[in-house]
């Protein structure tokens, strides 16, 4: 059996809730304003989450198979030159492997386990 690769997404409920009712989604603002949607990788998504999303409640953490999403999957080059996963096509709810809250207390955001 081989590993797979997996990548992050962090939603606001609102953002969480929009994918559930209706399947897929184009993602957050961000993602809809640069024409795909942001993911994070295990290296990644703690200071993605400091950076954008301090302080902020009912967050939810997807995580995705980036084996699974095809060509539309890219990784380009973003902040301090690290490769970031981008999705040229929405997200669909048969891409999230499994989704869990991801609550910031006193300035941290506590990641569930699997994160590494």
């Amino acid at each position: 059996m081989t590993a797979h690769m997996l990548i992050f997404k962090i939603f606001r409920a609102e953002e969480w809730a929009d994918l559930v009712d209706n399947g897929e989604t184009q993602g957050a603002p961000v993602d809809l304003a640069d024409g795909y949607v942001h993911f994070s990788t295990a290296a990644t998504v703690a200071e993605t989450a400091a950076k954008y999303f301090m302080d902020e409640d009912g967050l939810v953490i997807l995580a995705c198979d980036a084996d699974t999403m095809g060509d539309a999957l890219k990784w380009e080059v973003s902040r301090g030159g690290a490769l970031f996963p981008h999705l040229y096509r929405p997200l669909a709810m048969e891409d999230v492997l499994w989704s869990r809250p991801l609550p910031c207390e006193a300035g941290v955001h506590l990641f569930p386990e699997g994160i590494e």
